[in-house]
């Protein structure tokens, strides 16, 4: 059984016969100021086209933080360090009566999105282990490793606090869920940057 193609030989007769049924070459002969119209119009459309194309978009500039927040243990007040520091750092103040610095990490959290001086609040102080190897002290920088590389060799209090705790400790597990536990309005406290 072969399988038979169908004949095109007339198929473009047909198609004329069909253009030629519509009588739109009649009519566009009889309509030339539309024809006139609808052509500069797509002129135009494709002009404006073309030229939004062509100007440069606004590209969006990533604001990098290079400033955080720090705590003063003399003073007990916020001060704002170059990013990248390992805590304890220099603080305004001067150092602590035993000689070391008295500056410390502070989280700084609030509940708004754009909250004032008011609504901010300190979720913890961090500092660094000083028994810790030096290897950890190092990855205290670092803000690509996961919380549990976070935790080792750092030590972490609240405001009020006297004493400092590790922060893989069960104590210190209970202050960053406190943080990071939702307030009466079910709103959690996000991280609020140096302005």
């Amino acid at each position: 059984m072969s399988l038979k193609l169908p004949d095109f030989q007339y198929f473009g007769y047909e198609i004329k016969e069909w253009w030629e049924r519509l009588g739109i070459r009649k009519w566009i002969n009889q309509n030339p100021g539309i024809i006139i119209g609808i052509t500069t119009a797509s002129v135009l459309i494709l002009l404006v086209i073309v030229i939004w194309q062509a100007i440069p978009k606004k590209t969006v500039k990533v604001e990098k933080v290079e400033k955080e927040w720090f705590y003063d243990l003399n003073t007990g007040k916020l001060f704002v360090a170059k990013i990248g520091q390992t805590p304890p750092i220099k603080a305004p103040s001067g150092p602590l009566p035993d000689g070391r610095p008295a500056g410390v990490r502070a989280y700084v959290f609030s509940y708004s999105y754009e909250p004032n001086e008011a609504q901010r609040f300190i979720g913890f102080l961090e500092t660094v282990d000083p028994n810790a190897e030096k290897s950890v002290s190092e990855q205290v920088t670092s803000r690509a490793d996961s919380s549990k590389q976070w935790r080792q060799g750092r030590l972490i209090r609240r405001v009020e606090d006297t004493k400092w705790v590790p922060a893989d400790s069960k104590r210190g597990q209970l202050i960053l869920k406190e943080v990071f536990h939702p307030n009466q309005s079910g709103q959690r406290a996000r991280y609020c940057r140096p302005d």
